[in-house]
């Protein structure tokens, strides 16, 4: 018989050519060489690996050669080995990668997004917490690219959002601060805004240059997130180094509303292991359409990524921002003596909307945070990681400005209608130190679940200083006219305000009683996402977090008051995902939160959801936390190739256990509802604070992002919403419109909202794009009900863009924000003398982007 012949492997043979024919004298040198050629040729190739012609081998078969049984590979070897398993790795990831825009520099790119549809975000920041996609995630999610703020030509959080479905803007009420306040599916979040997954304590104003994309997770999240978030939380994602590929942007802005903005974005990459960035910040701008208001802004940031092993990463983030100018305090609200008559903010009745009301010569605010972050990850195993992240963090809230309260209308003369122009002020200071430690391990189980499973503990102190200025009741506007002792000016024309610009002393400084309000929570906290072959996901999740708050002040009389208190708060989530097809889900969740007492950081009243530590009588303001409940019940499909994300949901969500404030006049009346009557002159009536309220919001939230086709684009949202007072032991503040407050509807919620952000890619310079904003009627009222009989009215606003790609660096882009020049309002104050702040007229954007 013929002996058999087998042809051996290319590995093999070079192995025996390199040494000699002698296969054991082959060395693991050599070997470790041939390996890195062939990695070396993957790599170079790319996505595009040709076949070479090999000639034709006759080899005699391989003949068993005895191998020691305690041989073990050398370091070579094995460095051999793994070089061999990169290059199949990126050959493949290459052979996989979708076509993207070849102008795009490729380390700029959302690391989060589809690369194919950036307006298709795939992933959250949180991977450990939601660890699948969000087409497979039990839950409504929003999430905001860098593309499409870009798109939106959004500056700030608060331009972000208001073009935002669902979400809503409110102003501060009740002591608290003027700054970023949404309303999330109806409910107060301002104190409910994360920065790379740590919570930013405070009220501030946000800037977007050092953002990557903004996440808005929509209904309970505080087995994810902490206290509060009953509507949802807001992740801001930062830039972040990037060992990819060193690039140098920069875009700099002229806008008819004298607008000039420039910013910097460069990426150095200092070895294969080591990268920075930095950022910076420049602007000086008016307001479109209000007259004297001022936006200048200034900030930088600088981050780093250090990976010194493939099992570590190191990387470092601090941010600086400081806004300052003259504050828009907006404008007054008519209230008709008649309930038959309809009332609105004053422009609506001929006054001109320009008007100022405030002072140029002593309003002013000044916002700044400094933000820093060193996060540590650390890959123990293929299947387990841990990380760390430590937080430190800086910010301010200072300013005067004047609110155009309480209008004095005369019959059929309204060039004699007067205001009270009331100042307020703040210097609140507030710090906060913050660590997150989160181990996250995969794993399958016997019943052929895969398990992503997340635990954490984390730690928050939270410190904060809240000052006001002095000398506001004395200063004097004209060798006659000076303030009142409340600090007010009354007789300020409604039509023609007369004391804009009369000069002012420098205010005599802060009062030196600062309102001191420390909290620490200590946190532990357990999710698990599992996944039965991509068919059914179970998710759930449980924290537990311990809660303290202690509050001091000193009054104007010298009285030393403090409050203090501590909760133990458990929260739960569960979910349930089927996927009846590869490219769609529908869920079913359940979750759960808390809102302790002084939850709300910047706030000084219990009823708006601080602590004051110096109530009048010393009545008891320490309730246990308030409880929210939410189900929803959702589907989400990737279509057009994947690239397009369709989501719907029913959802509904309660409060219980909610607080009111009301002012009594009588012992009897304050007895009734636990409190002692001890009013302080001059007043007469005591503020008494009480729990036991509830209401409920339900609705439907749908969601579009992503590409139809190649060319078009889409982005945007639709949400219905119902809210209902459901229990109320208050009486309603207008008594003569209202019998009860229950049955009534909330107050600062759009019930109806629809944003829609479009753009189409007419060849390879041209885009043209557009967005389209709605918000419904919003109601005002005090605390929970609307129930004063105010509202700002319902609108439309229109926006368009144009963009030219002149070559692979050089971009132009035309903005023209507000086409219709649509006079709308962002938000009223809920008071019984309300004022509303006026949106932006018209004004068109320039912006010339360079790429390299």
């Amino acid at each position: 018989m013929g002996t058999a012949r087998t042809p051996r492997s290319l590995r093999s043979s070079a192995a025996r050519r390199a040494s000699g024919g002698n296969f054991e004298a082959a060395t693991g040198k050599t070997v470790s060489t041939v390996a890195s050629l062939i990695a070396v040729a993957s790599v170079s190739s790319g996505a595009q690996a040709q076949q070479t012609s090999l000639p034709p081998v006759n080899v005699d078969a391989p003949k068993e050669r005895p191998r020691s049984t305690t041989a073990k590979p050398t370091s070579d070897q094995v460095r051999a080995r793994n070089a061999l398993r990169r290059a199949a790795q990126q050959r493949q990831q290459a052979a996989s990668a979708p076509i993207v825009d070849a102008n795009a520099p490729a380390a700029d790119r959302n690391p989060y997004a589809d690369p194919a549809a950036p307006y298709k975000v795939d992933h959250v920041q949180a991977s450990g917490k939601f660890p699948e996609k969000l087409v497979d995630t039990p839950r409504s999610v929003t999430v905001l690219s860098k593309e499409v703020l870009e798109d939106k030509g959004a500056t700030s959080l608060k331009q972000a959002i208001l073009s935002t479905a669902g979400v809503t803007l409110g102003s501060g009420e009740g002591g608290n601060a003027f700054g970023d306040r949404f309303f999330i599916r109806g409910f107060d979040a301002r104190n409910d805004i994360f920065i790379d997954g740590v919570r930013d304590a405070g009220v501030s104003v946000r800037e977007n240059f050092f953002t990557e994309q903004v996440e808005i997770l929509r209904g309970p999240a505080s087995s994810f997130s902490g206290r509060g978030t009953a509507g949802g939380a807001i992740n801001i994602v930062t830039k972040q180094a990037t060992t990819e590929k060193s690039f140098y942007d920069m875009d700099t802005t002229f806008g008819t509303d004298q607008t000039k903005r420039v910013t910097l974005d460069v990426n150095q990459v200092i070895s294969p292991t080591l990268a920075v960035r930095a950022g910076g910040l420049f602007q000086d701008a008016d307001v479109a359409g209000r007259d004297r208001i001022k936006d200048n802004r200034d900030g930088a940031f600088v981050a780093t990524t250090w990976k010194p092993t493939d099992a570590i990463k190191i990387t470092t983030n601090y941010v600086h921002t400081e806004l300052t100018g003259i504050p828009d305090f907006g404008v007054p609200y008519y209230r008709p003596s008649t309930a038959s008559t309809a009332g609105g903010p004053f422009p609506d009745f001929g006054v001109n909307r320009n008007n100022f009301y405030g002072f140029v010569n002593r309003d002013f605010y000044r916002t700044g945070q400094d933000i820093g972050t060193i996060n540590a990850e650390i890959q123990i195993t293929p299947d387990l990681s841990l990380t760390n992240k430590i937080r430190e963090s800086h910010s301010t809230q200072n300013y005067i400005g004047t609110l155009p309260e309480s209008p004095v209308i005369t019959s059929n003369s309204p060039a004699l209608w007067t205001l009270s122009a009331n100042p307020q002020s703040r210097y609140q200071a507030t710090d906060v130190f913050a660590n997150q430690t989160e181990a996250t391990y995969k794993f399958d189980d016997y019943t052929g679940f895969k398990h992503t499973l997340l635990a954490g503990i984390e730690y928050n102190n939270e410190r904060s200083s809240i000052d006001s200025y002095t000398g506001l009741g004395s200063e004097i506007t004209t060798g006659t006219t000076s303030f009142t002792g409340t600090g007010s000016l009354p007789g300020v024309s409604v039509f023609w305000p007369q004391y804009t610009d009369i000069p002012f002393g420098i205010p005599s400084g802060l009062t030196g009683r600062p309102t001191k309000i420390k909290i620490d929570t200590v946190s532990g906290y357990v999710v698990d996402s599992a996944n039965y072959r991509d068919v059914l996901i179970l998710n759930g999740g449980f924290r537990y977090d311990d809660y303290s708050i202690k509050t001091s002040a000193y009054t104007a009389a010298g009285a030393f008051g403090q409050q203090s208190a501590e909760f133990l708060v458990p929260d739960f989530n569960l979910g349930l995902t089927l996927k009846p097809l590869p490219n769609g889900s529908v869920y079913v969740a359940y979750a759960t939160s808390a809102n302790p007492v002084g939850s709300e950081f910047d706030g000084t009243s219990t009823a708006y959801g601080g602590i004051n530590p110096n109530l009048a009588g010393g009545n008891n303001q320490i309730f246990g936390p308030e409880k929210n409940k939410a189900i929803e019940l959702g589907t989400k499909w990737e279509l057009f190739d994947r690239h397009l994300l369709l989501t719907a949901a029913l959802f509904q969500t309660t409060k219980e256990n909610a607080r009111e404030a009301q002012n009594v006049g009588s012992a009897a009346a304050a007895a009734a509802l636990g409190c002692t009557y001890a009013p302080v002159a001059p007043a007469t009536t005591v503020s008494c604070v009480t729990a036991g309220a509830a209401y409920r919001v339900r609705g439907i939230d749908l969601g579009v992002g992503g590409k139809i086709t190649d060319k078009w684009s889409v982005f945007g949202g639709l949400v219905l919403m119902q809210s209902e007072v459901t229990k109320s032991l208050a009486p309603p503040a207008n008594s003569t419109l209202f019998a009860s407050n229950v049955g009534l509807p909330l107050a600062n919620i759009a019930h109806q909202s629809f944003s829609m952000l479009t753009k189409y890619q007419f060849n390879d310079t041209w885009e043209l794009g557009g967005q389209a904003v709605y918000r419904s009627k919003i109601y005002g009222g005090t605390l929970l009900a609307a129930n004063q009989g105010t509202s700002i009215p319902s609108y439309w606003r229109f926006d368009a863009f144009a963009e030219a790609k002149i070559n692979k660096n050089w971009r132009l882009k035309v903005y023209v924000n507000n086409i219709f020049d649509k006079r709308y309002y962002d938000a009223l104050y809920q008071s019984a003398a309300p004022f509303v702040l006026e949106a932006p007229g018209r004004a068109a954007y320039l912006t010339i982007s360079a790429r390299y």
